[in-house]
């Protein structure tokens, strides 16, 4: 993963984006159900150690 190669231990992404959400994404409907489960970077991401924030995770922090 280009991330770990760059030693990223931490990533912000968009909340609900079915490639970036964390927790709950949209279905892919485009009906604006959400489901349970991370994107598919995130995914990816978190398999490597990397922790991820959505935005608003990241905006409650500062």
């Amino acid at each position: 993963v280009i991330a770990k190669d760059n030693n990223v231990d931490k990533a912000v992404l968009k909340s609900k984006s079915p490639a970036c959400g964390s927790g709950h994404i949209y279905d892919g409907t485009f009906s604006g159900r959400l489901r349970e489960g991370d994107g598919v970077t995130t995914a990816l991401l978190k398999r490597h150690g990397i922790d991820v924030l959505t935005e608003e995770e990241f905006r409650e922090g500062l």
